[in-house]
């Protein structure tokens, strides 16, 4: 009796465990604060959902920048708590077309996000989750915040203040 209830409990947790594996690309992270550098910029972690690991990092980098521009980094360390750069209320919709071209594939975006902080193994060993259909990445990444902002001024987004 007391074996087939160990035999059992160690089926349900066997299949609870593989039900967790295929669940966990589609949990919704968010970007997180590591640091800030004296030059303006923010090291952050951050991830990106997508059907290949390219498509993961790529989407990471994005959203590291939309997470900085428009919603300010709440996660991570306090001394880091840094508001959006841009304040104005529904600023994504109201310049769409600005930002549909620059977050493009291959757009500006790439110019504003730095690689500089990962490491040899931090590339080797980046944050992974799978889903059935779907790769999550986390990585560690610079983003330009001081360059970001100068730019978002003179394209007249934000005004200088």
């Amino acid at each position: 009796m007391k074996t087939k209830i160990s035999l059992l409990i160690i089926l349900l947790s066997t299949c609870f465990g593989f039900s967790q594996k295929n669940i966990a690309g589609n949990y919704g992270y968010k970007t997180e604060c590591l640091g800030v550098e004296l030059d303006g910029s923010e090291t952050v972690k951050a991830w990106g959902n997508g059907r290949n690991r390219s498509d993961a990092v790529e989407q990471a980098k994005k959203n590291a920048l939309r997470d900085v521009i428009f919603f300010g980094l709440v996660e991570g360390k306090q001394d880091c708590k840094q508001k959006p750069l841009i304040l104005e209320v529904n600023a994504l919709e109201k310049y769409e077309d600005y930002f549909n071209k620059f977050f493009a594939d291959g757009g500006e975006f790439k110019n504003y996000i730095s690689l500089r902080d990962e490491r040899i193994f931090d590339k080797v060993s980046r944050d992974r989750k799978k889903a059935r259909e779907s790769v999550t990445n986390g990585l560690i990444l610079r983003v330009l915040r001081s360059e970001l902002k100068q730019k978002l001024i003179a394209d007249g987004i934000i005004k200088q203040q």
